[in-house]
């Protein structure tokens, strides 16, 4: 089994950046792809950004140029740098693993961007 858990959410003025980790523990060798998503109040979840096994990676368009993706795969750790950030990327913040037969969520960390 799998299992992710988000850290470094916060509260951070508009232009200003952050960096989130999803550290995965557990049979880690089956995760195909990782991804973050995020959830905003009253709105339906998206996909923000997602690194595959050999690193590719995907971004939505609202948040590339602003958002990078990365992986440690020795920490089992991805990241998600941040930056530029705007009132309208507050939300909740999703880790996701996936792979063969399995789909894991973290339990999200918050990130509140003042004007």
């Amino acid at each position: 089994q799998v299992q992710v858990v988000e850290s470094g959410g916060g509260l951070v003025q508009a232009g200003g950046s952050l960096r989130l980790s999803c550290a995965a523990s557990g049979s880690t060798f089956s995760i195909n792809a990782m991804d973050w998503y995020r959830q905003a109040p009253g709105k339906q979840r998206e996909l923000v950004a997602a690194i595959s096994r050999g690193g590719s990676t995907n971004y939505a368009d609202s948040v590339k140029g602003r958002f990078t993706i990365s992986r440690d795969n020795a920490k089992n750790t991805v990241y998600l740098q941040m930056s530029s950030l705007k009132p309208e990327d507050t939300a909740v913040y999703y880790c996701n693993a996936r792979g063969y037969g399995f789909n894991v969520w973290g339990q999200g960390t918050q990130v509140t961007v003042s004007s």
